[in-house]
């Protein structure tokens, strides 16, 4: 439902919180309240992109999908961003497909006002265009971390990157679907979550994980994890 429907919902996503309260009303009549669920996809590979979203505690994964079935995961989109990017870049279209990795709800706008919106300049184009090099820089970092990092401390930025979004220690995650994100094999996630949970840094159990050590896993995980963490915060003054 439209937002202006609903006065006092609060904003959750902070790109949209981040916006003065003359550009967000602007924005209100075309916001909708939409819940995203596991694994809905929000955008296809080389589809047309017809809405964007601001997730609230949900978290979307924008992945590459190979020939032979084969995932991985570039980025990871949550509070901090929007769904949808590319339509401000002049693209309708991308490489990536989107979908939720972590159920929640948002806040969905249709791409061809978001478009509007970004080319009346000002406010909302210098937030996009700084948001867009953080993703940037997420999507740089991920693809060096999983050529030149180990399979445990990729588990450690994934992890830390995950709670960060979802702002909490414990969240629902199978083996199977992290291994897809990390582009590696579930025996593989396995042995590294079982050298992490010995270690006292987690704990894996019928699919939920829980950090137990936060200082432990930050110092397991690569410079990968701070790396991005202190540029959303630099470019977005988003802190976690």
């Amino acid at each position: 439902m439209p937002i202006s429907n609903q006065p006092h919902l609060p904003i959750k996503n902070k790109i949209l919180a981040s916006l003065s309260q003359t550009e967000y009303q602007r924005l209100i009549p075309h916001l909708e309240h939409v819940e995203l669920t596991f694994n809905q996809v929000l955008y296809h590979t080389g589809e047309p992109i017809t809405h964007v979203y601001f997730p609230h505690q949900a978290i979307a994964s924008l992945v590459c999908n190979q020939a032979d079935g084969s995932t991985v995961e570039a980025g990871m989109v949550s509070n901090d961003g929007i769904v949808g990017l590319p339509v401000v870049w002049g693209g309708h279209s991308t490489n990536t497909s989107a979908f939720v990795q972590v159920p929640d709800s948002g806040m969905r706008m249709k791409a061809e006002i978001l478009i509007a919106e970004f080319h009346r300049g000002g406010e909302l184009q210098s937030l996009l265009l700084r948001y867009t090099q953080a993703l940037f820089t997420q999507v740089t970092q991920t693809a060096a971390c999983n050529r030149l990092h180990t399979i445990e401390e990729r588990l450690a930025r994934w992890l830390l990157l995950v709670s960060d979004r979802m702002q909490s220690d414990k969240f629902p995650l199978t083996q199977e679907f992290i291994s897809q994100m990390l582009g590696c094999r579930r025996s593989g996630v396995t042995v590294a979550a079982g050298t992490l949970s010995k270690a006292g840094m987690i704990s894996y159990k019928r699919g939920n994980i829980t950090i137990l050590n936060r200082s432990d896993l930050e110092d397991t995980s690569c410079e990968c994890y701070s790396i991005i963490k202190n540029e959303y915060a630099r470019l977005l003054h988003i802190q976690s």
